[in-house]
């Protein structure tokens, strides 16, 4: 029981942290959008161009990738996921296995016979 208290607290820990990330990510958006605006307007560099917003705009869409991974894609595909398909796959197999060994043995059983 301690080590899956320990896997769990270790998870919980991972996902914590990545959260965290994606808080800091979005206030550093935020207050780079900002800036880029303030020094787009303000100090009137390349007035003619909105340059600003494709850079506003291409670091949201990372942003909102980064989101999508962290709360979307991580929370039901992860590693643990991944090793529970796994084990499923090779157990049904394991299985299968066993069956065509058992019908196999009961062939040969009734041939020799």
């Amino acid at each position: 029981m301690e080590k899956d208290q320990k896997e769990l607290y270790e998870y919980a820990r991972k996902r914590v942290k990545q959260k965290k990330r994606v808080y800091f990510h979005f206030i550093l958006f935020f207050v780079g959008s900002i800036f880029l605006f303030i020094i787009n307007k303000l100090l009137n560099v390349n007035p003619d161009h909105d340059w600003y917003l494709w850079a506003i705009t291409a670091w949201g869409f990372l942003f909102i990738l980064h989101f999508i991974k962290i709360f979307v894609t991580e929370s039901f595909i992860n590693k643990d996921w991944e090793q529970e398909q796994i084990e499923k796959l090779v157990a049904r197999q394991q299985r299968r296995i066993n069956q065509l060994e058992k019908k196999l043995d009961n062939t040969n059983d009734t041939t020799t016979t």
